[in-house]
């Protein structure tokens, strides 16, 4: 999932660079290249309708993917700031044995004090999380507070907050990613 701004191109052009063979992919594209409008910290009602819509595409593409004959734990899900945003929050919501779930500076949506009483369990999904520790869109007690979360619903969670790191991508989360994703594929 794209961050706010990109394109569906954009986050698949970081595919080479895991260099997992083997692995397929797909991203859908946000109209207007955002997937809701405010932060995702502002409080819910402010970003609907678009982020039931942007919650219902993945779903979407998730179910597609099921249709092929692809079963969850062979999916993994994986986004970018707004897309790392969107893409836990419906993780959250639709809680069961993913693959992988791959947050790049992000975290789930609402502000601070939104109750995360999330049905489900992810059975053991294997969870990365990575972030800058001062990022400016991104907290990181809200990467804390969402690992937290996950954990409690059965993920197993690995967390990094990067010293001073901005918001980006860099070449251990790059690292983390390829083997979490290989050792899925490998699965």
């Amino acid at each position: 999932m794209h961050g706010r701004g990109a394109t569906a191109e954009s986050i698949l052009s970081v595919v080479p660079e895991l260099g997992v063979p083997g692995l397929v992919t797909t991203a859908p594209q946000a109209p207007g290249n955002t997937w809701y409008p405010e932060s995702f910290l502002a409080p819910l009602p402010r970003n609907e309708p678009w982020l039931s819509q942007a919650l219902g595409m993945l779903a979407h593409e998730v179910e597609q993917l099921e249709g092929q004959g692809i079963p969850r734990q062979r999916i993994a899900l994986l986004g970018f700031s707004q897309g790392a945003c969107l893409m836990l929050e419906f993780a959250a919501r639709n809680a069961a044995r993913y693959g992988a779930l791959v947050g790049w500076s992000g975290g789930l949506i609402g502000p601070r004090g939104t109750p995360r009483a999330y049905a489900g369990s992810f059975q053991g999904t294997p969870v990365f999380l990575g972030c800058s520790d001062r990022d400016p869109h991104v907290p990181a007690w809200r990467v804390q507070e969402t690992a937290e979360v996950l954990e409690r619903m059965g993920a197993e969670v690995d967390l990094r907050l990067y010293p001073g790191l901005g918001h980006t991508v860099d070449d251990d989360e790059l690292q983390a990613t390829r083997a979490l994703l290989g050792r899925m594929v490998r699965g």
